[in-house]
């Protein structure tokens, strides 16, 4: 129990550092944003709440620019493929891996990386390290290593400098209403990039003009109009749709189309992707060929 004790008492003592008096050794860099670093010294978890001051290594391990979307709701980051292998391929010890969340290289609070085969306890928050490639390119911010039960006190995770950083970035992401007839994906091919909308379904058939229109609307009746560019994209935006909807993802619009967009799937690997990122949210899709 003496180890335990310890390791909350330092899991508790990290809500004290959330807000200043705590300093990163280092200068402020503006319009960075949102990033996860490292500690210089590599700092043990155990160590941290000690401690009035460290400094954090010069680049970050996860950058605003690694991340597809972060859920404010869920804590998730989606990562890019590059940066989720960065994680797979961290080196850390049975004691975990301390990292510090900073906007604009301000530490906000701390936290660490834990191994999934790690046995030992800890109080704060933590990312659990991936174990392969082969899992969802997803990583949690989680309260509690082990026994989510032990954290106490404020949450930090939400942070509204933290927030507004992401927001501002493009990065926030929100679950997206239920809609009663479901929504309708539609995709084409532009300039090399695919394009994308997902959109509320209706029993009136979608103009060209609503589908590849560039603005995005969720409005507060619950309307629905997202376009993207690029696969990573549209899994952002599949990710904040809620569990138990449905999703139709047709081929074409169903009204004849004679400007000079020619709505398409792309290829198999793409839509197995796509269906991969939607089966682990956990709703139903389906590609629909349009007669």
């Amino acid at each position: 129990m003496k180890r335990l004790s310890g390791f909350v008492a330092a899991g508790l003592a990290l809500l004290t550092i959330s807000v200043p008096p705590i300093s990163g050794g280092c200068s402020t860099l503006k319009n960075e944003g949102f990033a996860i670093y490292l500690t210089r010294e590599d700092i043990p978890p155990s160590d941290m709440p000690n401690l009035g001051q460290f400094n954090i290594v010069e680049k970050p391990i996860i950058a605003t620019s690694d991340i597809v979307s972060y859920n404010s709701e869920t804590y998730e980051l989606n990562l890019t493929a590059r940066a989720y292998q960065r994680i797979v391929s961290l080196k850390i010890s049975m004691m975990g891996k301390a990292f510090v969340v900073c906007v604009d290289k301000r530490p906000i609070y701390w936290g660490a990386f834990m191994s999934p085969i790690s046995s030992y306890l800890f109080a704060g928050v933590t990312i659990m390290q991936p174990l392969s490639t082969q899992e969802p390119e997803t990583i949690e911010l989680k309260l509690s290593f082990l026994m989510p039960g032990i954290y106490g006190g404020e949450d930090p995770r939400g942070n509204p400098e933290i927030m507004q950083a992401l927001e501002k970035k493009g990065k926030l992401i929100t679950t997206l209403p239920h809609s009663m007839k479901g929504y309708e994906l539609y995709s084409w091919s532009q300039d090399g990039e695919w394009n994308f909308t997902l959109i509320t379904g209706t029993n009136r058939n979608k103009t060209l003009e609503e589908i590849i229109s560039p603005s995005n609307n969720v409005t507060a009746d619950e309307w629905v109009q997202i376009h993207v560019v690029g696969v990573e994209a549209i899994k952002g935006v599949i990710s904040r749709i809620p569990q138990g909807e449905w999703v139709s993802w047709l081929d074409r619009l169903r009204e004849p189309v004679t400007s000079g967009v020619t709505f398409a799937l792309p290829d198999a690997a793409t839509i197995a992707i796509i269906e991969e990122c939607a089966q682990q949210r956990g709703f139903s899709f389906s590609v629909v060929k349009v007669p």
